[in-house]
């Protein structure tokens, strides 16, 4: 890349690196079959911030997306303990008893939440479709303590899927409820108490109760190792009601959680090249800038960072070929690409739309404005 290049924000290239995974992924991304729902989600959100939507079929992803959802054979089925939200690839239909039909294994918290949020960026009225199994089965996931597992069959119970939950139908629980308004799926109570359990005497929130501060965990069915249980915390706080935006400048009363201390610990993330890591004495990564980036945007404390300099480091990030690596000169990959494009966003980058933080998505389709 040339230097004038490399000090720009480089919107042709990167369209065509999405276009290329519209269209035809590489090989190397055959692993993650079992998370399609949440690479087309990348793919879509992020042609949605760079206001290029029109390159893509609606319709025609509509019908593949609404092709996932996983549906009872009758309402008695609703209280059978499953999940009928949507999974995430036809790799995860099997057939049953010899028969030819072929049966879902049922739904992810995390694929219905970008299930919910491809629709709602293209423009899908999320009143068509079968809410009711969603929000029904829903409640089988939340446990006692207020958490939720991302299936019915058990498994790892976080801060990630209280989120998703009620971020659309992105965090998941806490987004999926949000985004189909309507909060009958789960607790907000117990998800808030669960949720403040998770602060650690360091400002930051862990996964669970009692575990190290995290800017990076997944709630997109892990795909890298990284994501934000931090950013999913007071995300999931705020759409859930129990916070306000700007809440460093605009609280009447004491907040549910330590703000100034949960302040410092996302300042202190900031490293010496200008970027975010995810945890004390880790490298900058790119997704850092969205997921402590994010935080702080709630909190009402991005103007608190240099963000000339986190420009400046995502640069280093920018491939030549379109799209974001994780590391300085490195290849780039989706996961990365999307969370940079967000970056930009937050610093309001000129031809991108403004981001719905709380949802990571562009304000244009979480707010339909």
């Amino acid at each position: 890349m040339d230097s004038e290049r490399d000090s720009q924000f480089d919107r042709d290239r990167h369209l065509w690196f999405l276009e290329l995974m519209h269209c035809d992924l590489p090989s190397e991304y055959q692993a993650q079959e079992i998370n399609r729902l949440t690479l087309a989600y990348f793919v879509v959100s992020s042609f949605t911030i760079l206001r290029a939507l029109d390159r893509i079929d609606k319709e025609q992803v509509a019908s593949w997306v609404l092709s996932f959802q996983a549906r009872p054979r009758d309402d008695e089925n609703l209280e059978n303990g499953k999940f009928y939200g949507f999974y995430g690839s036809r790799s995860t239909q099997f057939s049953a008893d010899n028969s030819k039909e072929l049966l879902h294994h049922g739904g992810h918290l995390a694929s219905t939440y970008c299930a919910l949020a491809i629709l709602k960026m293209i423009g899908y009225d999320l009143q068509c479709i079968e809410r009711e199994s969603i929000l029904v089965s829903m409640r089988n996931l939340q446990q006692p303590d207020g958490s939720l597992m991302p299936i019915d069959t058990g498994a790892e119970n976080d801060l990630r899927f209280v989120f998703c939950a009620g971020r659309n139908i992105r965090m998941t629980l806490t987004a999926i409820c949000f985004m189909l308004s309507d909060w009958s799926g789960m607790d907000r109570e117990k998800a808030k108490e669960f949720i403040l359990n998770c602060q650690s005497y360091d400002g930051g929130f862990g996964l669970v109760p009692g575990s190290e501060s995290h800017g990076v965990l997944s709630v997109h069915l892990c795909l890298s190792g990284t994501g934000g249980a931090t950013y999913c915390a007071v995300a999931a706080l705020n759409l859930m009601g129990f916070i306000e935006d700007d809440l460093l400048f605009t609280s009447a009363s004491p907040s549910l959680m330590n703000v100034q201390l949960l302040l410092e610990w996302c300042l202190q993330r900031l490293n010496a090249d200008g970027g975010f890591q995810g945890r004390p004495n880790k490298n900058s990564d790119t997704c850092y800038a969205f997921w402590i980036g994010g935080t702080l945007k709630i909190l009402g404390g991005l103007d608190f960072i240099d963000k000339g300099a986190l420009r400046e480091f995502l640069f280093t990030c920018q491939s030549q070929y379109g799209g974001f690596s994780k590391f300085p000169r490195h290849l780039p990959d989706l996961y990365h690409s999307y969370y940079g494009f967000c970056a930009f966003s937050l610093l309001e980058e000129p031809g991108l739309n403004p981001l719905c933080v709380e949802l990571g998505m562009a304000d244009v389709a979480a707010l339909g404005i």
